[in-house]
């Protein structure tokens, strides 16, 4: 390729503007634009001689798409904060640099999980129904009876940027006492938001409200299971709106239904998106929307930007503003030619 080029690139799904119309000046760039992911064949025809590829979660990155790509791929962007499609430890081998889009979605993100909180302890999609149904006639003294916030204990399970987020929204407006589990100690919320840290076994027999905001990997897989909801409150509500696979789906239907706990909100599933007859979305206390706790303006262009500005640092050699796995330097990385 010569040194006037422009970078062939491929980006897997018509992300915002923001962020298109930066990696269409600097590249020569094929959008996906079809409203379903490309499948797997396509998807590793389309990346074959590549550069560099915008990705989202919907697309497995491993060693057959690097393969797939060949030789000269030196950068792959997540368009996500999560990066558990991606297989990093073999890009970093492969001196592939990796990037993903952090820190612009924090306070998105902790208003879908507290929109969640209250929707599901109020029931609020269910009297909405209600009344879409013509089934509202008049006021019902025992009708639609839901959980009191006020006062109740919040329960975080991993207390980075979005659930701090997430525990400042229920301490501060709603006077909740914040219990937290993470292998590490948060001293902002121990001194700020008076949180305490305990074992998961504690948290889930103490609070109220259980939000879950971990990383998805091998010891949080299905850390939401029977044993889990067991340990919990009947009064309970479960909210998991960082990935699907954290919670056992058929462990978490048995528990709605059984009356283990009070209620779930759900901006994501397993598998993501559930099958048309999956037993949780039969339940009317399990609340289910479509993966949308970024979907701001601001959250999704500045997701974007960030996106395209790793892509173009990855193919300049340069670092990454937002670079997962930085131990691919110019050391061991690819150079375009």
């Amino acid at each position: 390729m010569s040194s006037d080029a422009k970078p062939r690139v491929f980006v897997t799904r018509n992300i915002p503007d923001a962020g298109l119309e930066i990696v269409q000046d600097a590249c020569d760039a094929e959008i996906w634009t079809e409203p379903l992911p490309p499948s797997r064949d396509v998807l590793l025809e389309k990346i074959a001689g590549c550069d560099g590829v915008l990705s989202l979660l919907t697309e497995r990155v491993d060693a057959e798409f690097f393969d797939a790509a060949g030789e000269r791929l030196v950068v792959v962007s997540n368009y996500a904060v999560g990066f558990n499609n991606i297989d990093v430890p073999e890009a970093t081998r492969r001196g592939i640099r990796v990037g993903n889009t952090p820190g612009v979605l924090t306070d998105a993100t902790a208003d879908m999980a507290f929109t969640l909180l209250i929707s599901a302890a109020r029931r609020i999609v269910e009297a909405a129904d209600y009344v879409r149904d013509g089934a509202w006639r008049t006021w019902e003294p025992r009708g639609h009876i839901g959980l009191d916030l006020c006062g109740k204990t919040i329960g975080i399970v991993g207390m980075g940027r979005i659930g701090f987020a997430m525990a400042r929204r229920c301490h501060r407006g709603w006077d909740m006492p914040v219990l937290y589990h993470d292998q590490y100690t948060n001293e902002a919320a121990e001194s700020e938001l008076g949180a305490r840290q305990v074992d998961l076994e504690t948290l889930l027999a103490e609070s109220d409200f259980v939000s879950v905001h971990v990383d998805l990997n091998e010891t949080t897989n299905g850390m939401f299971n029977a044993k889990a909801f067991e340990a919990m409150k009947p009064t309970a509500v479960f909210i998991n709106s960082a990935r699907g696979p954290l919670h056992v789906s058929s462990d978490l239907h048995d528990a709605l239904r059984d009356g283990q706990i009070f209620a779930a909100g759900l901006d994501v599933t397993d598998p993501e998106p559930p099958a048309a007859d999956d037993p949780l979305l039969s339940l009317a206390n399990c609340l289910v929307v479509p993966h949308i706790a970024s979907a701001t303006i601001a959250s999704r262009n500045g997701m974007a930007e960030i996106a395209a500005n790793n892509l173009l640092a990855g193919l300049a050699s340069e670092p990454l503003p937002c670079w997962v796995n930085p131990d691919v330097g110019d050391d061991n990385s690819r150079a375009r030619d």
